[in-house]
């Protein structure tokens, strides 16, 4: 998914010009608050509420009827706004993000049904599913960039790009309607006990999300707000977004994983302090590889999946020098997300929406007082600041809420791996002066992680053990 998705940046970045490319990722960071507020909590809580539950089925069938109701509402509050808003008018952008509506419908339909693939860990369908939807995406563009399409000014091939992505959500939709009526069978009837039940369940997680959407999101919509050249501004960090989000995905499909066994451990009574400990390691393990190569790689990283256009100038910014800013919030968002979880694990939504919520009105200050003046180097400065505040007040209330056991041993193989890498890669970064060299480094040191994994026994932090660790 990850290779697919950076391939069709890459694709975006060669077809349009900065600026319809700026708009290409306007639109799509204007729908991720609404996609948010469409999510409004149910997937976490379906996921929850479906490994406990008796009747599945009812359960799915409330989830869908929720995400139904108020995908329609936020969507049409996004495409409302889009239009009416002045600083938009005679812009590419409301067209555009009534074109690119067509991914979060259809990419959230499916989202709720792949709750029944992570209660039954049956998870191949949703690779089957994400990764044909990516083809499907990314080979369409590809043609464009084979019969020579190259930094288009044309507004069409702007909707026409963001129209196949719409496509490929579809496909995604009728395969996991497919994949996972062979799994549950979905009742088509309406339950108002089940509907209310799990309505008053996720609106609490709903707002937290949403308030973690716009400490994570609001900066581009701000942006293309704030600076009358968001075009510009939005192509050079939007891209590095759509990176930064494959960062943010990988421990939320995780935790995501994890919740399940979880919630019905913890509903048992088990003891789950190594559970959570292992979590928390390979969340470090993984924000630590992905901060390194964005702070030492971010030239080079860049310079492959965009083009020359994007990079940094003696006198001016760019694209990895936003990728370079964006180190921090990639590793510590692993922590944020493992708080997130251990507390809706146990339903603790106050002090969750008060956390959230405290980080996105600081979010939106800082933006609002960085942006005008800073652009997007000012939008990664608020982030690595809310981070910062959000990983050591989240993780504070997670250990206070649900325990966990991480061994010294383990932090410190992750330690001595961090190390070793860092300093790699470091001394790696002369060597790539072209995008062969990268791609040629990109295979070796995946090659190497993987000898030194193996080398210092990082796998067996990953074994069940029966002896207890330290707290």
């Amino acid at each position: 998914m990850a290779a697919l998705s950076i391939l069709t940046v890459k694709f975006v970045a060669i077809g349009l010009s900065k600026e319809l490319a700026g708009n290409y990722n306007s639109a799509y960071g204007f729908l991720q608050l609404f996609g948010i507020l469409a999510d409004f909590g149910l997937y976490a809580v379906g996921v929850r509420e479906m490994a406990r539950a008796k009747d599945r089925s009812a359960v799915l069938c409330a989830l869908i009827i929720i995400r139904s109701v108020i995908l329609l509402f936020s969507l049409t509050l996004a495409l409302a706004l889009v239009w009416l808003l002045p600083q938009w008018q005679g812009t590419p952008l409301p067209l555009s993000v009534t074109v690119a509506a067509l991914v979060p419908l259809f990419t959230l339909l499916a989202g709720i049904l792949r709750t029944v693939f992570q209660v039954h860990h049956k998870m191949q369908y949703v690779f089957l599913a994400e990764v044909t939807q990516r083809i499907i995406t990314t080979g369409l563009i590809a043609l464009f960039i084979v019969a020579g399409v190259r930094g288009s000014s044309d507004v069409r091939l702007l909707n026409v790009f963001l129209f196949i992505g719409g496509l490929g959500a579809f496909v995604l939709l009728l395969i996991s309607l497919a994949a996972s009526s062979r799994l549950e069978r979905i009742q088509w009837r309406r339950d108002p006990a089940v509907i209310r039940s799990v309505l008053r369940q996720s609106v609490p997680f709903g707002v937290a999300f949403l308030c973690m959407a716009l400490y994570r999101q609001i900066d581009v919509t701000m942006i293309a707000l704030l600076r009358p050249d968001f075009e510009i501004q939005n192509a050079e960090y939007g891209f590095v977004l759509r990176m930064v989000e494959m960062g943010y995905v990988i421990p939320t499909f995780l935790l995501n994983s994890v919740l399940p066994t979880l919630s019905e451990r913890d509903a048992r009574g088990e003891d789950t302090r190594e559970l959570l400990g292992k979590t928390l390691i390979v969340l470090l393990l993984l924000g630590a590889i992905a901060a390194l190569f964005s702070a030492l790689w971010a030239r080079p990283l860049i310079e492959l999946l965009t083009t020359d256009a994007y990079l940094s100038t003696p006198g001016k910014p760019g694209s990895d020098t936003a990728l370079r800013l964006m180190a921090l919030p990639i590793f510590l968002n692993g922590l944020v997300q493992y708080g997130f979880y251990v507390l809706l694990n146990r339903g603790q939504s106050k002090p969750l929406v008060k956390i959230l919520g405290s980080a996105a009105v600081l979010s939106i200050g800082l933006n609002g007082l960085l942006i005008p003046s800073y652009g997007y180097i000012g939008a990664t400065t608020t982030s690595n600041i809310v981070h910062v505040l959000l990983t050591i007040t989240l993780m504070v209330r997670a250990s206070r809420t649900m325990a966990a056991h991480i061994f010294a041993q383990a932090l410190l193989k992750i330690f001595l791996f961090a190390c070793v890498l860092g300093v790699g890669l470091w001394k790696a970064v002369p060597l790539l002066t072209s995008e062969i060299p990268t791609v040629i480094g990109l295979v070796a040191a995946s090659i190497a992680m993987t000898v030194f994994m193996f080398a210092v026994r990082i796998h067996t932090i990953f074994l069940p053990t029966k002896t207890v660790g330290m707290p």
